[in-house]
C-alpha cells in the first residue's frame, strides 16, 4: 500500500519526519484529510490537532498555524510550533486563554492579536481533553 512522507518543520527544528497512511490537518477554515495520491495543494494551517495514521496507530500533535504543501505523496508542514498532543497542558492553556481575554483590543491590530491568542489557547484546551 502506498504511503505518505510527512515532514513537520518549525523555526527551531525538523520536529517530525515519518511515513504515514493518512494525515489530517487543521486548516484556517476547517480540516483536511490527506491520503496517498492526493492532488498537489498548498494550504494555510489553523491552530489545532494534526493526526497521523500509520499501521493502525494514530499519533496526534498540536500545530500552531503555518502552511502545508502536498505533492508527490509528501506532506510538508511549516508551523510555528509542533508538539505531541500529550505534552499540551490544559492548565497552561486555560491560563493562556484567561490572559488573552484580558488583552486590550482597542484597535483592529490589537483585536487581531487577541483573537489569535484566544484561538491558540482554545485549540490547546481541545487537544488536552482528548
Amino acid at each position: 500500500m502506498a504511503q505518505l512522507k510527512c515532514i513537520v518543520v518549525t523555526p527551531e527544528e525538523t520536529a517530525l519526519e515519518t511515513m504515514a497512511d493518512f494525515v489530517a490537518l487543521p486548516l484556517f477554515d476547517g480540516e483536511i484529510g490527506i491520503a496517498p495520491s492526493h492532488s498537489p495543494m498548498i494550504g494555510r494551517l489553523g491552530f489545532g490537532e494534526m493526526r497521523i495514521k500509520s499501521g493502525g496507530t494514530t499519533t496526534s500533535y498540536y500545530v500552531d498555524g503555518g502552511f502545508v504543501q502536498v505533492a508527490n505523496n509528501e506532506v510538508n508542514v511549516l508551523t510555528g510550533k509542533a508538539m505531541p498532543a500529550g505534552d499540551v497542558s490544559k492548565d497552561d492553556a486555560v491560563k493562556q486563554l484567561e490572559a488573552a481575554l484580558k488583552h486590550p483590543a482597542s484597535t483592529d491590530e490589537l483585536l487581531a492579536i487577541r483573537d489569535r491568542m484566544v484561538e491558540q489557547a482554545r485549540a490547546q484546551i481541545r487537544i488536552s481533553q482528548n
